[in-house]
């Protein structure tokens, strides 16, 4: 069931809103804590925060340090909207620091062609993209309705 994290793989889980990608990459962290892997699921948007914070109160490299260190990174809302030239950067690093040493999920609305104009400088967009597009396997999660309307009160019968 993990065999992707001793091979150092991603996965790129893309799908509409609501569709279930959330659930699926923590279904596969769960699995991965089963077996003793560490993970860890953030959404895009708070580890970027992080980041920004870490630079400011000086706990930046230990930041960094443990992204690099856990065996399976859950990023949620990848690249929900244009990232900042800063952000591109820090992102750079850990694609570069993770590729090959550890597996990343990545969770994302976005198809993988539209990830170049989120990410912006061209350069920086080909280098990160090619740090993750080619070692990944790609789950497309299909669906008209979201599971969080599906299961809302509204759709329950009493």
């Amino acid at each position: 069931m993990c065999g992707y994290i001793k091979d150092c793989r991603n996965i790129i889980i893309l799908g509409a809103t609501g569709s279930g990608k959330t659930y699926i990459s923590n279904a596969l962290g769960v699995a991965a804590n089963r077996k003793f892997y560490s993970s860890r699921y953030i959404r895009l948007p708070e580890l970027l925060m992080e980041l920004a914070f870490g630079r400011e109160d000086g706990s930046y490299k230990k930041l960094v340090k443990g992204l690099k260190a856990v065996d399976l990174l859950i990023l949620d809302e990848w690249l929900l909207y244009p990232l900042k030239e800063a952000d591109t950067r820090e992102l750079l690093e850990i694609a570069e620091a993770r590729c090959k040493n550890a597996s990343t999920i990545f969770c994302s609305q976005m198809d993988i062609p539209g990830w170049h104009n989120r990410i912006g400088e061209p350069t920086l967009a080909d280098a990160i993209c090619d740090r993750i597009v080619h070692n990944s396997y790609k789950i497309i999660v299909k669906g008209d309705e979201s599971m969080r309307q599906r299961k809302s009160l509204q759709n329950c019968k009493d």
